[in-house]
Parts: C-alpha cells; structure tokens; sequence
C-alpha cells in the first residue's frame, strides 16, 4: 500500500484535480451496507491515486531528503543490522534498505509501485497486498515472522488501523518490536498550507491519530507499548538553525510536544506457554563482605528449575574470599555455587566476569551486602517466567524503609537520578540507582555485543544494561523491593564522588540517546 510513506511522508506530485476524494462521515444513521461500500469506493480511489502519483516518488523524495533521512536515523537507531523486518506501506522500499536486514520485506497496495521497488532494491522482497486484507499464508512461508515490523506514516491512510494491527499480530514472534511512526496532528494545518503552496502533495482523506490513539489502538490488538518518542522540530533544511534544533532542542520537554514525528515501539503480549520453567544464575559481587556470604546462601529461595550462584571477589580486606571457599568446601545444598575473583577493579568488571561464567537462562544481580532480600527474588523470576517483562529493575522506594538504609538525601539522590533516566530513556523508571537488575541471559549478550556504541563508560554496571536494553527496546518494568539495613560491613560507596560519575554518565548517555 503506498501510504504517505511511499515517500515517507507522502510528498509527490499535485493531486489530479478529476479525482474527488470525499471525507469519511459516518452519523448513527448510516447502515453497514453503505458503510462497507463507501470504504470500498474509497479504498479503490485512494489505490488509483496512488499507482498515478507513482513515477513521482523518487524526485519527492529527493526533495525532501532532510526528512526522510531523519526517519531513516530513527529506524536505523532502533533496528541492529542483520534483523528480519516487515514494513507495511513501503512505498519504493528506501527505508527498508536503509536498517540493513537480512530478510527485507516490503509490502504495498500499489502494483506500480512494487514493480519500482523490486528494481530499486533487487536484494530485498515485495509483495502487492493490501495490508487491510494481508494473510500470512499470501507471503512466501520463509517471510512469515519478523523481528521487526514497521508502520511508517502509515496509519493516518488506513480505513480500519484495528484490522491492520490485528492482521500483523501472526507475523510476529513473542520478542518482535512493532515500530509505528506517523505526523504530530499540531502539525496539520502547516502540512496544509505545504500543500496549497506547492511544497507538499495534496492528501487523499486520512485519520490523525494523537500519541494516545495510537497506544490505545495497540493495547486492543495485543500488543504493549514499550517506548513513546517525538523529534523533528524543523523539517526543512535550514543552515545552521534546523541541525541544531532537532539534535538539542526537540528532545526537550514540552518542546517535544511541538515536534512533526511520533513515535511507538511495542511489543506483542506475551502468550501463555508450557515451555519448563527457566532456569537462573544470580551473580554476587563480594568486597569486604566476609559476614554475609553464608547468609546470602541461606536466605536464597530455589529459582526456576535450577539455580546457579556466582561470587565475584573484588579485592577484599576482609576474609571474604576466604568465607567464599569455606562455603562451596562445605555446601551440600540444591545449588551450583562458582566463585571467581576479579582481576579488575569495580562492580562492573565484577558483573561482566559472573556473567560471562554463567550458565543460565535468566541473570540476576544481588549485591552482597543483602539490603535487598535475598526473599525478594522470586517475584523477579515470576515476572521474567510469565513473559511480563524483559529487563527487570528494582525499586526501594515503593515500600517503607528505614533512614539507616537510605537516609533522606540518599533518597532525593535517587529521586533526581530517577527522573534523569526517565527523560533519556523515554519511559518512566522509579529507582534507577537499586542494584538488583534482571534479564535473559541471550539479551545480555546482545547488549555485550552492541556496547561498542555507548563504549566502557560504566564503573558500576548496572546503567551500562540499563542504557543497552533501552537501546535494544526491551520491555522495561520495575518490581518493588523491600529495602534494609546491612547486618555487616559498612558501605563501599563513596557518595559524593559517585554521584559526579553518575552525573558524567548521564550526560554521556544523553549524547547517545537523547542529543543524537
């Protein structure tokens, strides 16, 4: 279907003044009969049109090249080469190729337009379907499930986007990202007077969706919104003036809201499954924990089929590492116990090592020194089992807690480094300074394998994953945890000199994801 997007944004050549185009209006009095025939007339107007304006679309598309190439940024940030997508109204298939798949496919409405894609990008694969009526058995059974699946500038051209959703829903495998982009509606009497003037093509008749119509429409058809986002606040290439604002001043908040490009990452509902529950391997960093080594092993419930516990010693001046072979010398228990002393310095270089040693399915960071519950861990595991969640961050500020575990200004720390991380990762997070972060082992390596992009700019370890499955989309939620007192020891952080890393590494992490 060539939708706006068959160049993107649907700009081409004027609207042949023969073809009338009427506006949808439907009052309580119209009967379905009129109403499934007003949708066919138009559908098949708006097809006519499309296959007229197609020899066109390249020279638009040249034209408004700063436009389609900020899209192309967009989907090239949020899709890792090598992936399986499925665009939906790919017009002549430029953006597609742009995300480097390894399977491309393209599909659009308009034969004319197909034929042009195949000759433009040999390597990739179209069909002329229809996506209002798309099957997954039209498609070639190799091209039937897709990592990722896009809509861009599609939906406002649609006559039923519920269908569409819905009709996508089998094409997707349960960790497939859907990636919606369409126009801010604020923007529409501009992209009107761009008609009038010449600089944009007449539209046949669309819908214009806000943010929250199209998250609605995603949650009706089976699918959880991960990531809302808005850029692009001056389309036109102005020297000077329109790089600048759309790197550092359409991020903004409340700017945000003026800016011409929404958008959506989703993800399918997770289904139920009989597959054996997962098994788990939780990693420990030990520094000058002696007294809490026996305990962590007491106090930890079995988890998943299997567990696996992993000490990482980081230099101790405690008996520590001496506590940890006592323990695996004398345990008799359920669980596989490993330990590793770290050669490096830091949490970081601590994780990294038990992560690297480990064997299962779902990885867990508990910090030695048992401010969190070793008993809390089990509602992690649920979440990561039932499919709920991807990335699992806990939060100490949901339930009570003392002030010896978190005095007042260690609470306003976490507060504002909270927000912070909300605004760069574009959903709302509560307690980003909590150490115990859980994921599947097969995206820890993802985010190992794309590090390269944020580069080792992580002391403690936890924002490094924090930061990577935000780039890789992962389904970001929160279980709360009921935060104590340490029983031994004193603290390793150094609170002052901490919170100025943690400050650096925001700003790092804002150039990479927010001020691209």
């Amino acid at each position: 279907m060539t939708y706006p997007h068959a160049s993107h944004s649907g700009k081409s050549v004027r609207e042949s003044p023969s073809l009338t185009l009427p506006k949808i209006m439907v009052n309580s009095t119209t009967s379905p009969v009129s109403i499934s025939g007003h949708k066919h007339r138009l559908s098949l107007e708006t097809h006519a049109y499309f296959d007229r304006i197609a020899p066109e679309l390249e020279r638009w598309n040249r034209r408004n090249r700063y436009y389609y190439r900020d899209l192309e940024r967009l989907h090239q940030f949020l899709i890792p080469p090598g992936a399986r997508v499925l665009e939906i109204g790919c017009g002549l298939g430029d953006l597609l190729q742009s995300v480097a798949p390894a399977v491309g496919v393209g599909v659009d409405f308009s034969n004319v337009v197909v034929d042009l894609a195949r000759q433009r990008h040999p390597n990739l694969h179209f069909y002329s379907l229809d996506a209002e009526t798309l099957e997954a058995s039209t498609l070639a059974p190799e091209h039937r499930q897709f990592d990722y699946i896009l809509l861009a500038g599609v939906m406002g051209y649609l006559s039923d986007v519920q269908a569409v959703l819905q009709r996508i829903v089998p094409l997707c495998h349960s960790r497939t990202r859907v990636i919606l982009t369409f126009h801010n509606y604020m923007w529409e009497p501009f992209l009107r007077l761009a008609e009038r003037m010449g600089q944009r093509r007449p539209q046949p008749p669309q819908s214009w969706l806000s943010m929250e119509d199209v998250v609605n429409l995603l949650s009706i058809t089976g699918f959880i919104p991960l990531k809302q986002g808005r850029r692009f606040l001056v389309p036109r290439r102005v020297p000077l003036l329109a790089d600048a604002s759309n790197r550092y001043l359409a991020p903004l908040p409340l700017i945000k809201h003026l800016c011409l490009t929404n958008y959506v990452v989703a993800r399918p509902v997770p289904m139920p499954t009989e597959v054996a529950p997962p098994s788990c391997s939780v990693i420990i960093p030990a520094r000058n924990e002696a007294g809490n080594i026996r305990n962590a092993i007491a106090r930890l419930p079995q988890l998943g089929r299997h567990t696996e516990v992993i000490f990482v010693e980081g230099h101790s001046r405690d008996r520590t590492w001496d506590e940890i072979q006592t323990l695996l010398a004398d345990y008799r228990g359920p669980f596989t116990l490993k330990a590793f002393q770290q050669s490096g310095k830091g949490k970081a270089d601590a994780v990294r090592l038990g992560f690297a040693e480990a064997t299962g399915d779902v990885l867990m960071i508990l910090d030695a020194d048992l401010t969190v519950p070793p008993e809390d861990l089990p509602h992690f595991m649920e979440v990561m089992a039932s499919g709920r969640g991807e990335f699992i961050n806990g939060s100490r500020l949901v339930y009570p807690r003392s002030l010896v575990a978190m005095p007042w200004l260690n609470t306003l720390a976490n507060k504002f480094f909270a927000q912070i991380f909300s605004f760069l990762l574009e959903q709302p997070l509560k307690d980003t300074l909590c150490g115990t972060k859980v994921l599947w082992r097969q995206d820890y390596d993802r985010i190992a394998a794309g590090r390269v992009y944020f580069g080792d700019f992580d002391p403690f370890g936890d924002f490094d994953l924090l930061f990577g499955a935000a780039k890789l989309n992962l389904h970001i939620v929160e279980v709360p945890i009921r935060y104590q007192p340490r029983h031994y020891g004193e603290s390793n952080i150094a609170h002052v000199k901490e919170g100025l890393v943690l400050l650096r590494m925001c700003l790092h992490a804002s150039r990479k994801l927010k001020f691209r």
